[in-house]
């Protein structure tokens, strides 16, 4: 066998990035837009102006650099953006790809990269290659992060960026532990490196590359302080009452000072007054408006107005079968061993926090809980314990192996079947999520009925019930027109109407009796339909 051969087998997260990234060059054409998306890449394509001279005329119109929906936009840091629109300019040019396929191939790229390679290192503090492995894998092939993970350039890229952030900011505080003196030696100036000029330049240089991550997570997602939270209560744990030593309270602060200086150097709208504006964010993202009606349990809410029971439920229904009894194992196993508790105790806050303020706030949510994604993590690295757990009892490696194909292949099964809206996954406890639950709530499915319709009937008018752009952009020599905004007479007999599933909005509309031309979905279920008027 070649060296690089068995460079990748010895390698279990090269091994698994390598599977992931061939699958996904493989299909990441077939994704279609989601409706969260053209405006969001459109901000892209103008947040960069910010940064040059022409920006700071005093005839330039600042608003301009925040797109067409700059009202929605601007309160959202670019960061990503900002990074990622250079990488998927450059695939346009180098393999002639369109803008959407671009962008999800790194959308993609980034999650697998970011996401699946840190949550790998995160896991190998506590567990074997093995069970860091399995449980890497199990993570990155759920379904609804699968699929996500093309369409979705903010909640899972703010995942993957949160999980970098917990890495590296957990290793900064152990290296900050290799280099601060103990609580027996510690004598004020006595220790060598307690001298100001060096202890500055250390605490820099253990801080600087984490906190630029951490300042890029906020600047992409209000929600990153948790992080920051999170890794301060592990310092407590690590240092206790040393941890107001000099060398440990420099670090913090240039830390904290190099996170506030790329949040606000990645996120333009702060530039006019940083603190006033970061804290009206805040307050935005807190009420975080919405009216849109959620298909929930076969019933219809309000975003503002949905039951306590919407994220456990939806958590409990939207994960493959193996995850929770493998977390409930894995809190078994931490809580009776009190191994790796002050570290592990802390993380589980992390899924924690926001649980229960979902629950108990209630706050207006939609699309399911897709901006909930970054909580998924530390139920993966309870599953990992216990899988490690398990793989410690047995003894040969066919045994793992059936135990790893055991895991996974629900997800693996589930995406196939659904491909390429694996996000629209729910697990057999659902029973039947059709007409009870969101599904391709991101109307993903316009893709397949805008290629139909030119193939089929490129002659037909398409009126269209929300979002007539995405069928636009798939199909721009179709004659389409936005159905919720024109008078019912302009739909005229031999007319084409595309209607959507979410929130059963085709069984609502006046049009749900006309007959079925075709219909777009996975297993069963119709995720958007075409039908012809009389």
């Amino acid at each position: 066998m070649s060296t690089p051969s068995l460079r990748l087998i010895r390698s279990p997260l090269l091994l698994l990035l390598t599977i992931n990234l061939m699958v996904g060059f493989l299909t990441f054409r077939n994704y279609g837009l989601s409706w969260d998306e053209p405006l969001f890449y459109d901000y892209a394509d103008s947040i960069w102006m910010a940064y040059t001279s022409e920006a700071f005329s005093p005839d330039f119109d600042f608003e301009s650099v925040y797109g067409r929906s700059a009202e929605d936009h601007k309160t959202r840091g670019p960061a990503y953006l900002l990074l990622a629109r250079p990488v998927q300019q450059s695939f346009i040019t180098l393999f002639g790809l369109d803008m959407a396929s671009a962008w999800h191939l790194v959308n993609f790229l980034t999650f697998q990269l970011i996401g699946v390679g840190f949550f790998y290192a995160l896991l190998l503090r506590w567990v074997g290659p093995p069970a860091a492995f399995l449980a890497t894998a199990l993570f990155a092939s759920q379904p609804l992060l699968w699929g996500h993970a093309f369409i979705n350039p903010k909640d899972t890229i703010f995942t993957a960026f949160f999980i970098a952030t917990i890495q590296l900011g957990l290793q900064m505080i152990d290296r900050l532990a290799q280099h601060s003196p103990s609580q027996e030696t510690a004598k004020g100036n006595c220790h060598p490196q307690t001298a100001w000029p060096s202890s500055l330049l250390l605490a820099f240089k253990l801080s600087t590359w984490p906190a630029v991550i951490f300042g890029i997570t906020i600047s992409i997602r209000i929600l990153a302080p948790l992080a920051g939270l999170l890794i301060g209560i592990y310092a407590l744990f690590k240092f206790q009452k040393n941890i107001f030593n000099r060398l440990n309270l420099l670090t913090l602060a240039a830390f904290g000072i190099t996170t506030t200086l790329t949040m606000i150097a990645s996120w333009p709208y702060l530039w006019a007054n940083p603190m006033a504006r970061f804290g009206e964010i805040v307050q935005l993202m807190s009420q975080h408006p919405a009216s849109i009606q959620v298909l929930f349990s076969g019933q219809l809410y309000r975003a503002y107005d949905l039951p306590a029971s919407y994220l456990p439920k939806l958590l409990a229904l939207t994960l493959t079968e193996p995850v929770w009894p493998l977390f409930a194992i894995g809190i078994l196993l931490v809580a009776w061993k009190r191994q790796d508790w002050p570290v592990l105790a802390p993380l589980l806050l992390w899924f924690i926090i926001p649980f229960f303020y979902v629950v108990l706030r209630r706050p207006p949510l939609s699309d399911n809980f897709r901006h909930f994604l970054f909580i998924l993590p530390p139920i993966f690295i309870y599953a990992a314990i216990a899988i490690d757990a398990l793989t410690a009892r047995l003894r040969h490696k066919w045994a793992v192996a059936i135990l790893g194909a055991l895991l996974l292949m629900p997800g693996i099964y589930a995406s196939a079947r659904l491909y390429p809206y694996e996000y629209t996954y729910y697990n057999s406890l659902a029973e039947g999520p059709y007409r009870a639950y969101e599904t391709d709530y991101w109307l993903t499915c316009y893709k397949e009925a805008a290629e139909w319709t030119q193939a089929n009937d490129p002659g037909a008018v398409l009126h269209v019930q929300r979002e007539p752009a995405l069928v636009h952009y798939y199909a721009p020599s179709l004659t389409v027109a936005d159905l919720d905004k024109e008078p019912e007479s302009n739909v005229q007999p031999g007319d084409l109407i595309l209607l959507s599933t979410r929130g059963n909005m085709d069984t609502r509309s006046i049009y749900r009796n006309l007959p079925v031309v075709t219909s777009f979905g996975r297993n069963g279920a119709e995720f958007c339909i075409i039908k012809r008027n009389k």
